[in-house]
């Protein structure tokens, strides 16, 4: 058997569950439009022109951020890491800008940050054989401390007003964060659909030796998953960079929590194999429509928080059910 014929059975359970998450991303879709229309009808100012900008701005980070960890969470791994990514790298982008790098060379090499820290993690879980939770884990309280030590605790001002002005401007009347998820998520499509390395993941995913032993290079496609991952944390940091027009270690800081929750939420098995790049999309939304909608509201914002870990609760259990079916 050859190594694409290998990875493709090991893909075979992702894929006789394609029409279950495509079913899956719809209801989200639906779901999500019918809280956009409820929204509507509960405060006007819900469909105002800068509220909806506001919420595709914000969940345009969340969603690239999220199509990242879904790489990693194939795999059967977790990345625990991207927020403080995202914050080093607002830290590492305006540092650069204020010491009058030119913008290019200063988003090459903060994206060239988040794929050396990507690789770092591939090296500790494949090299040194430590789990991907508590490696993750140990970085993100080795990125945060170096962030606040670079700084002394305080923020990087960008006064490159050519750098900032991207994220305020618009393209056809749709922010330019939010096309900044289409360029992602093209690519991120067709590498993890309609690839070879895309079924590479979904084996590793199912059975990580069965893979190795068919002759997968397992070690090489995790250092791509947690690179992947990475990468897209730094690109979001830039991007929060230009928004916020400030660099600090702090700013993504539980954005870490949103990202394996838009993934979850977006149909991704925590247990690996099952996943696509439309769930976590649709996911991001979701969570960012919650937490607009019940900032409109005056709800308390603690309960943003019990209604998000209320639905990976539920999507989890039900995941679990169909693993047993199965």
């Amino acid at each position: 058997m050859s190594i694409d014929q290998s990875a493709a059975a090991g893909a075979l359970k992702a894929k006789n569950q394609a029409r279950i998450n495509l079913l899956l991303s719809l209801t989200l879709f639906g779901l999500l439009a019918l809280m956009w229309m409820a929204l509507w009808l509960a405060t006007p100012n819900f469909l105002s022109y800068a509220n909806v900008n506001g919420i595709l701005r914000q969940g345009a980070m969340w969603a690239i951020l999220a199509m990242g960890q879904t790489f990693v969470i194939i795999t059967a791994g977790i990345d625990l890491s991207v927020g403080a990514v995202v914050g080093v790298s607002t830290v590492i982008v305006a540092w650069l800008l204020t010491h009058d790098f030119p913008i290019w060379a200063a988003v090459l090499i903060t994206l060239g940050f988040g794929w050396a820290v990507g690789m770092f993690h591939a090296f500790g879980i494949v090299q040194l054989g430590l789990p991907p939770f508590i490696m993750t884990l140990a970085s993100l309280q080795v990125l945060f401390g170096a962030g606040l030590l670079i700084t002394n605790g305080a923020s990087i001002n960008i006064t490159n007003d050519a750098f900032t002005q991207f994220s305020r401007n618009d393209f056809l009347g749709v922010p330019n964060l939010f096309w900044m998820v289409i360029v992602v998520a093209i690519p991120a499509y067709l590498f993890l659909h309609h690839s070879r390395w895309g079924r590479y993941l979904y084996a590793i995913g199912s059975n990580l030796e069965a893979a190795r032993l068919s002759g997968v290079n397992t070690r090489l496609m995790i250092y791509i998953a947690y690179s992947l991952s990475a990468f897209c944390a730094a690109f979001v940091g830039i991007l929060l960079a230009q928004r916020i027009g400030t660099g600090n270690a702090t700013q993504g800081q539980g954005w870490e929590l949103k990202a394996i929750a838009s993934s979850v939420i977006g149909g991704t098995s925590l247990f690996g194999a099952v996943g696509s790049v439309l769930g976590p999309l649709v996911g991001s939304f979701l969570l960012t429509t919650i937490n607009n909608g019940a900032n409109l509201l005056s709800i308390n914002s603690f309960w943003q928080f019990i209604i998000t870990g209320g639905l990976i609760i539920v999507i989890v259990y039900f995941d679990g059910l169909r693993r047993k079916r199965g």
